[in-house]
This record gives structure tokens, sequence and C-alpha cells, in this order.
């Protein structure tokens, strides 16, 4: 059940900066690599002037918000400078409003070169960051394409608690080729060393966009670079999914003897540290999104995204002409009811909150959540089914089953 009436101002706003210094070959993320990012010939600050102007035009539409959460994502937002966070803040601010008590969030690589000035993002209004960490083993991080070190993320940690940031959540990923459970486990204790509020494990995907039809003219992805897919087609062979849930199982058990309980499929954190912003997605808020690619839902049955063309996101909003600027191209897809209910259900199903008794008694459920419980993936208990320990493991089977169309399921 969502937190807000269908169609209601956003409680959030997500802002795709779209660039890094190198682009990491598993990555799938809107994100443009080298001269765009840095040097004299960088589009940093041209995309500050066009994600401005698309925050205006995006406010005017919606309307006064009090935003709760601002999620700077990417990408490498800690490229851009803390006069330019700064720009983009104000802009939220006249355009939408800020909570007094929002969570702003951004994201960082922990590399020298990239994680950013701490204490100007602190001033500028950030008070979150995520650490895209993802392995603390050096021929990890090196097959991966990552530029740094274990010792560079512990050095972020201890900067951004000085600057006076000091809610930090860390990415790691696993199911990486070459990773080992001894690997995996020495990457658990060296996050949980650096005592972290929050903590994402996401198991390595190497999906493709291409194949799924989401790139072209008005497509949410770039496509994947050549020498990407070949590093894809030479890691799949080495990913196990049964070995990927005893490294899930591992990351559980050592997380929450740490004190982070989980509360959603890939994440963990200390009370009252849970992701705000995240929260949203899952518990089916309206949220606002702006950048190439970038995402954004009415909290009912609608969501519309960016093209991820750069090129053509620039042109629609800081025309060349001097005209005034206009929204970029992208799209929009509205689902039936049925569809949203089971979305939502879904999303819900996901959290440690779980699916309200109410909704799980509904008809369109009671086929597969009669399944799950007769095979111990969902349990019952107070206001809310949920899913167990194993159904953690085995979620997208019980998820496939709440999907309408009976072609999603498995016999």
């Amino acid at each position: 059940m969502s937190r807000t009436p269908p169609s209601a101002a956003p409680v959030a706003l997500y802002v795709h900066f779209p660039f890094c210094l190198s682009v990491c070959p598993y990555c799938d993320f809107v994100v443009y690599g080298g001269r765009s990012a840095r040097g004299p010939g960088n589009q940093v600050e041209a995309f500050v002037d066009a994600v401005v102007v698309e925050i205006g035009i995006r406010a005017e539409r919606d309307g006064p918000a009090g935003l709760e959460s601002i999620y700077l994502g990417g990408g490498t937002p800690s490229l851009m400078s803390a006069s330019q966070i700064g720009r983009v803040l104000a802009a939220i601010e006249r355009g939408f409003g800020i909570a007094a008590s929002a969570e702003v969030t951004i994201e960082a690589n922990p590399g020298p070169r990239e994680r950013g000035d701490m204490a100007g993002f602190r001033a500028a209004g950030v008070n979150r960051l995520s650490i895209g960490a993802q392995s603390s083993d050096p021929s990890e991080l090196s097959r991966l394409g990552r530029r740094h070190s274990a010792a560079d993320v512990a050095e972020t940690v201890t900067v951004a608690r000085a600057a006076g940031i000091h809610n930090i959540s860390l990415d790691l990923l696993y199911d990486v080729p070459g990773q080992t459970a001894d690997s995996w486990r020495r990457t658990l204790d060296a996050a949980l060393a650096l005592a972290p509020d929050h903590v994402s494990a996401y198991a390595l995907a190497l999906d493709d966009p291409e194949a799924e039809g989401l790139i072209g003219p008005t497509g949410d992805h770039l496509p994947v670079r050549p020498g990407s897919r070949r590093w894809r087609a030479r890691a799949r062979p080495e990913q196990d999914d049964g070995r990927a849930a005893e490294f899930y199982e591992v990351a559980d058990e050592l997380l929450s003897a740490a004190g982070l309980a989980w509360y959603e499929l890939s994440n963990w954190a200390r009370p009252g540290r849970a992701s705000r912003h995240n929260l949203c997605y899952w518990l089916g808020d309206a949220w606002e999104a702006v950048g190439p690619g970038a995402h954004a839902f009415d909290g009912a049955r609608t969501r519309r995204w960016n093209a991820a063309r750069l090129d053509g996101y620039f042109a629609a909003l800081v025309p060349t002409d001097g005209s005034d600027g206009r929204l970029p191209h992208g799209g929009a897809e509205t689902t039936d009811e049925v569809t949203a209910a089971a979305e939502g259900a879904i999303l819900r199903l996901r959290t440690s909150f779980g699916l309200p008794v109410e909704i799980a008694a509904r008809r369109q459920f009671a086929a597969a959540l009669s399944w799950a419980r007769a095979n111990g993936l969902i349990e019952t208990s107070g206001t809310a089914a949920r899913l167990t320990n194993r159904g953690r493991l085995l979620s997208n089977e019980v998820f496939l089953r709440l999907l309408p169309d009976p072609e999603a399921a498995v016999a």
C-alpha cells in the first residue's frame, strides 16, 4: 500500500549524474566516461546547467512538494564540485522545497580523484554518503574495472565523518568472477570494520539492455560497449546461482550479527538508518527524477523516463539558439490496475515490512501466496505476510507467480 495518494506530489527526487572517469565493464547505468567527465573539455558544468533547467520545469508541473529525500546518483556525482552540488540543491529548493529533516544522499567512488570535496558537499546540504566499495580484494577490484583500493574506501569514510557526514552506506558485489567464499568474507569483514550505518549487497547482474529493447531514440539505456560485451561473455560462465545464494546467506549472517538488520532483499541497516529514498520506491510513494535515463513514478500506475542520450538531453534543455528549454525526449508507461497491484505487492514483499494481510487476502494473490506458503517461502505474522529466509533466496519464484501474465509463472 502506498503511503501517498494516487498521482500525489513526489516525496523524493532522484538526480542522475551521467559521468564517470572510466566506465566499468559490468555497468548498465547511463554513463559517459573519459574526457566527458574530467579535463578541459568535460561536460559536467553543461550538465549542471541542463539539469537545473529540467528541475525548474518538472517542479512547475508537479507543484511544491517539500521533498523528504534527494538522491544524487550516477555515474559518479562526487565528480561535481561543491558549488555545482549547491546549484543543483538550490534549484530543487526553489522548485520543490526541501523538508528540514530531508535525507540528501550523494554517491561517491572512493578513489582520491573521485571522492570529491566532502566538507563542501556537507556545507551544500548533503547529509548521507553512499560509497561504491564493491570489494576489498585487489584482484576482484581490478577485474571489475574499479580504480580504487580497500584503503581508499577506509579513507573516504574517515574524511566523510570528519566533514560531518555521519550516515554512511557501502555498496558491495557478490557472485563476482573469481570471487571465493574466503574473499567474500574478507570483503564483509573489511566493510564492517568501518562501522557503516547501511550496507547494500548485490549479486553481480550482467544483463543485455539491447536484447531487452531498452536502447534507441527514447530508450533509457545506452548500447553496451564492445569491450564490455566481450568482458561479460567471459564473465557469465564463471557465475553460479548456488554459490551466489551461499554468499547471500553469509552476508545476512555477518551483517545481522554486527547490528545491521535486513530491511529489503539487498539492504541492511542500523536502527533508523534504512535508506529513506529507497523505501520510497519499495513502499510505492511518488517520486520525481531528472537527468539522462532517469525514471519517475506518480504513486499510482504511471512510470516515465528520460531518454539516455546526452546530446538530446542538452539540445532540449539548453538549446543553442537561445530559446527556452523544454523537457527532453523519453517515454512513459501506464499499467492496468491488476498489474499495478501485483507490482506493488512484489515491491512490498521485498521488504521486511511485508505485504499487509488485507492486501495478501485479495483473490488476485490467493494462488501465488498459497503456493508460496506450501513451499515455506511466505509466512504470516502479525499484520503482514513476509518472505521467510528461504523465501528471500527464492523470491523470484514468488514474484513470477504474482504477476498477472500466466505465461510468466513457472508451472
